[in-house]
């Protein structure tokens, strides 16, 4: 491409070169450009404007290249904004014109236009003086980003400030390469930022990408894709429409094109953004025409239904609801006024208006030309009366930076006169006279040009050239005669904080009719309810996903959770996983049937021993009574009533004492009981051996033998409790994990070794009781307490073994009573077995209780 405008720009000068000394001939331009403009002035201000079709066949080069063309005229029109200098209120300065050529949206012809800017009225010779030139100020172009790119690769060589009001992503990425380029647009990242943000405000995750087949193209896709990712947004196909080629090239990517897009139907995309230039819009048109109906198109400050024609209104239907970001734009005062004044004479040398008149009224303004219609134009046809495809009465946000970017020029020009030109000289008729100004000498005032228009908008550019602007979100309504309105519904803000920046009014929206005005989905799958999470598909994009249920003691409250997350230690999951609820706490306490009846329990046996005792007291004096050390009878029963009484300990919220006593108490109190037993067994044992003649038996009879046997088992227990709480004693605690949906309020043991010590010397103890009593059975005494002591250990053993098993399994409340129970169980065996034999002997059978029973034997 460089080789070829060099080519254009050195042949003309070869050509001058030749003839220096002599006019420059005139000579016939095979490529000509069809409608110009130009109105002579002190300053002229170019435009580029592409509003023709044209195609042409592949060159064969049997004939002209202008005999190949195939133009299309569209219905767009151009509005004559640059006769401003009325406009500017102080320090008049000279006419501003306009030399506007129309130009072709094949961007390859944008060289030729450009070019002929730079060359004399009537010849076309760049790059030489042959005659007074336009003297070029600036140009204004294009809308296309390949025609700005090709218009900015001339004018740059000349610095000649170029304004150019359409797409421009090649300038973002070298701005050393374009010195001379200003953006009446903003930056283009921002409006990707501004979909990306309303994909979010809608939850739209799943959508179609649709870009030209080009550079601009493959530029889009490398900025949005990865910020689409960046914030969980998939794409579920990309769509590359075919760029402007020679016609018989067409027909067979259009074919493809249209097989991809009837494959994209069954696709769940509902939303479709697009990177849209006029040309892809053309191109497409037929295709969407019949295709992708009812879809969300989100499309980019580019598109605009100036690039239809009356001939290709089927897509109106199909664009129907987009939603489309377009630079802001106001209506100057007057512009109505304007539009009502133009005639399709009111510039005889501008050929375009004709045209256009022509085409949108089908009529002719040429009696020898008839149109189709038959119809000769009036003149007098009311240009409100057109579908606003095809013509509209606001000024939208094209033609709004055309309106800013001829203001600029103007008001730069003005600065420059006030603060360097301060000396005019006076000429014929008193008129001042205007000092040359090159183009270069406009950059230092357009770099700082700050200004506020008609409209009461603030037009200034960045340090990058680029305008600071935002963007209306307009939502485009159409009708079936062929008109629309572009409604604002919002609006993308770039320099607002991080998340703020798109406002849209959701209830202003219209959408596709086959949504029945509801909000459009468009997501893979249908989001997770709360109580799932997403599982990634394998070998899909990380929108499609499963949605599984949440673990136990996981949630997840809101739709489309990555991953479920645990509830606080003090709240469970509910039974759709869905939200945590507080645990109930939990501990055996005096207000519920079990703790009440355990309670009555214990006081019950409490009291039975106390009756028991009371009898044992009252009947002190008798065989029965005194046989066997009547002290340890007392020390058993006095153990067994705080065996009983303890259990109550075991009742109610666990606090630090009753953490540190309950267990403790208990083992004490109980191995005091057995070592009473174990003591009373032996006595009896010692009692018969005593009995031979000779035994020596004898001097160990006694109550010193009883007490030591008593307090010597008893202070091992002791010091093994005293142990326990000096290293690792109990404490209150809060079992949080064992049962679901509740807290466990509980003694934490502290060590459990030390409380299965405890519990195995008690167990020591009742075995050595249980054999000693066995081996003693059958003594022959009427008394003998051996055989009772027998069944009463059996009894205490069989309780505190099932105990074991049945502590470690369970947990909470029930732990606890299982615990009591034990206690409560085993004592009441020691008081069942040893004392209510004597009992019923000393109430029911008093004849037996006499010493001559006590010493008969069997």
């Amino acid at each position: 491409m460089a080789l070829v405008v060099l080519l254009v720009l050195l042949l003309p000068y070869h050509t001058a070169h030749k003839a220096r000394s002599q006019k420059c001939s005139v000579h016939e331009d095979l490529l000509p450009i069809l409608h110009g403009f130009f109105q002579p002035g002190d300053f002229v201000i170019g435009q580029i404007a592409a509003h023709i079709h044209f195609f042409h066949e592949t060159p064969t080069f049997q004939d002209q290249p202008k005999q190949m063309l195939k133009v299309e005229k569209i219905a767009s029109f151009a509005v004559d904004a640059t006769k401003i200098h009325p406009y500017i209120q102080n320090n008049e300065i000279a006419d501003c014109t306009s030399d506007e050529h129309i130009c072709y949206y094949l961007a390859k012809m944008t060289y030729k236009a450009t070019l002929n800017l730079l060359s004399t009225q009537h010849d076309f010779f760049p790059n030489f003086k042959c005659d007074s030139l336009k003297n070029l100020l600036a140009v204004i172009g294009g809308l296309v980003s390949a025609t700005s790119v090709n218009m900015a690769h001339i004018l740059s060589i000349y610095k000649i400030p170029q304004l150019t009001y359409g797409s421009f992503s090649t300038v973002q990425d070298n701005k050393m390469q374009f010195p001379s380029l200003y953006q009446m647009v903003p930056n283009e990242a921002y409006q990707y930022l501004g979909v990306v943000r309303l994909f979010q405000h809608f939850r739209w995750t799943w959508i179609g990408l649709m870009a030209m087949d080009d550079d601009y193209g493959d530029r889009f896709l490398q900025a949005v894709v990865p910020l689409l990712s960046q914030n969980k947004i998939c794409y579920s196909f990309i769509l590359r429409t075919p760029k402007a080629m020679f016609m018989e090239e067409l027909l067979e990517p259009l074919i493809s094109l249209q097989e991809k897009v009837d494959s994209l139907m069954e696709s769940k995309a509902n939303v479709y953004f697009v990177l849209g230039e006029p040309p892809t819009l053309n191109l497409m048109r037929t295709i969407l025409s019949t295709s992708l109906l009812g879809k969300v198109w989100i499309v980019t400050s580019q598109w605009d239904f100036d690039s239809l024609n009356p001939e290709t209104m089927s897509i109106i239907n199909v664009l129907h609801g987009a939603i489309s970001f377009a630079v802001h734009s106001s209506q100057p005062p007057g512009f109505q006024t304007f539009l009502q004044t133009v005639k399709p004479f009111w510039q005889r040398q501008d050929g375009f208006i004709q045209d256009f008149w022509e085409q949108v009224f089908v009529c002719s303004l040429n009696d020898s030309k008839k149109s189709d219609s038959g119809r000769i134009c009036t003149g007098e046809e009311k240009l409100e009366s057109l579908p606003g495809t095809w013509f509209e009465m606001s000024m939208t946000g094209h033609s709004y930076n055309v309106y800013n970017a001829a203001y600029a020029v103007a008001h730069a020009l003005q600065f420059m006169y006030t603060f360097r030109f301060k000396h005019r000289k006076l000429v014929e008729g008193g008129r001042e006279a205007i000092h040359p100004v090159e183009p270069w000498q406009l950059h230092h005032f357009l770099r700082g040009i700050c200004f506020t228009n008609s409209a009461g908008d603030t037009v200034h550019f960045n340090e990058d050239g680029e305008l600071v602007e935002g963007f209306d979100v307009t939502n485009w309504v159409t009708f079936s005669n062929g008109s629309f309105i572009r409604v604002k519904v919002g609006r993308l803000d770039p320099q607002a904080p991080q998340g703020q920046e798109l406002i849209v009014n959701d209830d202003q929206i219209v959408w596709h009719r086959n949504f029945n005005q509801t909000l459009p989905r468009s997501v893979c799958n249908e989001g997770c309810h709360p109580g799932y999470s997403k599982q990634k598909k394998e070998r899909e994009p990380f929108c499609c996903y499963d949605c599984v249920p949440c673990p136990e003691g996981m949630i997840s409250e809101q739709r489309d959770m990555d991953a479920c997350v645990e509830c606080p230690h003090d709240h469970y999951s509910n039974k759709h996983q869905s939200h945590c609820i507080p645990k109930s706490i939990i501990y055996l306490s005096y207000k519920e049937p079990l703790g009440i009846t355990l309670a009555i329990l214990a006081i019950a046996l409490f009291l039975i021993t106390t009756l028991v005792f009371g009898i044992f007291i009252k009947h002190k004096n008798t065989p029965i009574v005194k046989a066997n050390n009547r002290s340890l009878t007392y020390v058993i029963l006095t153990s067994l009533l705080l065996c009983f009484l303890c259990s109550l300990f075991f009742i109610g919220q666990p606090d630090k004492i009753t953490c540190l006593l309950r267990q403790t108490i208990f083992g004490i109190v109980f191995s005091v009981a057995l070592s009473s037993v174990l003591a009373k067994t032996i006595t009896v044992v010692l009692a018969f051996m005593s009995t031979h003649p000779g035994s020596r038996m004898r001097k160990w009879m006694g109550k010193k033998m009883a007490n030591s046997i008593v307090l010597s088992f008893s202070c091992i227990q002791a010091a093994i409790c005293t142990l326990w709480l000096s290293t690792y004693p109990p404490f209150p605690d809060m079992d949080m994990e064992s049962l679901h949906g509740v807290i466990i309020v509980e003694c934490n043991e502290g060590s459990a070794v030390m409380f299965y010590c405890v519990l195995g010397y008690m167990g020591l103890l009742a075995i050595i009781s249980f054999t000693v009593a066995f081996l003693a059975r059958k003594l022959p005494d009427s008394f003998n307490e051996a055989k009772h002591i027998t069944f009463s250990m059996l009894v205490f053993c069989s309780v505190w073994l099932s105990f074991v098993p049945t502590y470690v399994s369970i947990k909470g409340k029930s732990m606890v009573a299982v615990e009591i129970f034990s206690i409560l169980a085993s004592s009441a065996g020691l008081l069942c077995c040893i004392f209510s034999p004597k009992c019923y002997i000393i109430l029911l059978r008093p004849e037996v209780n006499s010493k001559e029973q006590l010493i008969r034997k069997k």
